[in-house]
């Protein structure tokens, strides 16, 4: 037997085994968000108006298509105790919040998803450049969203001490509708001042996140100052954002991060996610593949696939460009079927992540000239 039939053979196993766990855990999960003892009152309420029983009639992953696609007016005013399942009532609870670019805010509660998705995705960073230990900048959103307290938890799960900046990404979409554009570039500064404030007062940090555009204007404002991210002391980067493409992924190692990380330059990976799915991690992003980026979502806990335009129940090919569909699948939050505000292409399989994954994500067609892209 080759090695190219051997792999193919190890990678079908490891698919078979990822499916038999997501089967087992979309089974557990309905069991417990329409359980009488366990489950939230939105779907205990919602099961009523079900033409099944998600109890008896929910048996495997494919089972979920059943459900109407999920909506994401549930989750636009309150009161936002409805989510919270029974058994986990009197627990400690956040409240996190979406842009409120197109009208009142989604917002979600979280008890400690945001603590595991991170402990998670902590495991795929290589110690090299974020070394355990390790100060952080998080050089993002603050307000009322999950980033800021995740990245923090993020550090403080690696033993480091996380520093913040204030950014309100809010007003910067404000400013862009209004044409505001010196006002934009002001609080752009300003959030800039802040990041460079912190990273030059001796305190020792590694390793960051932000989005592009907040680290390709970081970058010029250092370069402005005699330095860079490479000599300020940043080793590991994790970012995410629409933004990240294969074309200026390529830019930001050759003109920002002086070089890839085996030339000594900053390490730097991208993810996708959001509020209700967590944080998809990526293929390593290799100058042989041109840059291209390829996000695999956190199984079983959350999938995404890339759907028909026409027909969401139907995949599209391998390859082919479709609309991304969120599954969440956790004890906190039941989302079956929600359709992103993203397309993308549809990725195969491989060894790290042995189930679909999307490339070239991008906010969806039909929406994208009404979509206002802030720090992202």
């Amino acid at each position: 037997m080759s090695s190219t039939e051997t792999n193919a053979a190890d990678l079908q196993t490891l698919q078979t085994q990822a499916r038999e766990r997501l089967d087992a855990h979309a089974y557990e999960m309905v069991q417990w968000h329409f359980h009488e003892s366990t489950g939230c009152p939105f779907w205990l309420e919602k099961k009523a108006d079900l033409k099944f029983d998600p109890l008896s009639e929910i048996k495997n992953y494919d089972d979920i298509q059943k459900f109407p696609l999920f909506e994401d007016d549930w989750l636009r005013g309150g009161p936002a105790s409805r989510w919270i399942p029974k058994a986990l009532e009197g627990k400690p609870t956040y409240i996190f919040e979406t842009g409120g670019t197109t009208g009142i805010p989604k917002s979600r509660v979280v008890i400690e998803d945001h603590w595991i998705d991170y402990e998670n995705f902590s495991e795929t960073l290589p110690d090299k450049y974020f070394p355990k230990g390790a100060n952080w900048l998080m050089l993002g959103p603050s307000g009322p969203r999950r980033l800021r307290l995740a990245v923090e938890h993020l550090c403080q799960h690696r033993g480091g001490i996380c520093f913040c900046i204030d950014l309100d990404p809010r007003w910067v979409v404000k400013l862009i509708k209004k044409g505001w554009m010196e006002h934009l570039e002001e609080y752009k500064k300003h959030t800039i001042d802040q990041a460079i404030t912190v990273l030059t007062a001796d305190h020792d940090i590694r390793c960051m996140f932000t989005t592009p555009k907040l680290l390709d204007s970081l970058a010029l404002a250092l370069e402005e100052r005699g330095t860079s991210i490479r000599e300020i002391g940043i080793t590991g980067i994790f970012s995410g954002g629409t933004e990240f493409t294969p074309q200026w992924t390529r830019y930001a190692v050759e003109e920002l991060l002086g070089g890839s990380p085996e030339e000594g330059g900053v390490y730097m990976t991208p993810t996708y996610g959001n509020t209700l799915m967590g944080l998809a991690c990526s293929k390593p992003v290799t100058p042989e593949e041109n840059y291209k980026i390829s996000y695999y979502a956190p199984q079983p806990r959350a999938v995404t696939e890339v759907v028909s335009f026409d027909d969401p129940s139907q995949l599209v090919g391998y390859d082919e460009t479709g609309r991304v569909k969120l599954t969440t699948l956790t004890k906190e939050l039941f989302v079956p079927g929600f359709l992103e505000r993203d397309e993308g292409e549809r990725e195969r399989p491989f060894e790290t992540y042995p189930w679909d994954g999307v490339s070239g994500v991008r906010p969806f067609h039909e929406t994208a000239s009404a979509t206002t892209v802030g720090v992202y």
